[in-house]
């Protein structure tokens, strides 16, 4: 198995209130329902409001690296990554469990 863990970080001066940053979280909140590669998701905001602390995260997990190869090419993922590269950056770690 292999975890898929995604950390964001909005953009300076954006709200998670934002009509677009609302779509962008609907849009990967349902992606656990579309993707059949996925064998766990969640993803939620950051409860804590520490300077170092990311904004909003995903912890997935698939079967193996061609899983996750078909899940990082999926249309529906790439149409979530979409919206959020326009008000926000991130960061992976991919790892076997």
């Amino acid at each position: 198995m292999i975890r898929h863990l995604v950390l964001f970080k909005l953009n300076d001066g954006v709200r998670r209130d934002e009509p677009r940053v609302v779509e962008g979280v609907d849009a990967f909140r349902a992606l656990g329902g579309q993707i059949p590669e996925l064998t766990f998701w969640e993803c939620d905001w950051n409860i804590t409001d520490r300077p170092i602390a990311y904004d909003f995260a995903i912890n997935s997990a698939v079967e193996d690296t061609e899983a996750l190869k078909r899940y990082i090419e999926h249309p529906a993922h790439q149409a979530g990554v979409a919206m959020w590269r326009e008000f926000a950056t991130w960061v992976i770690a991919d790892y076997e469990f």
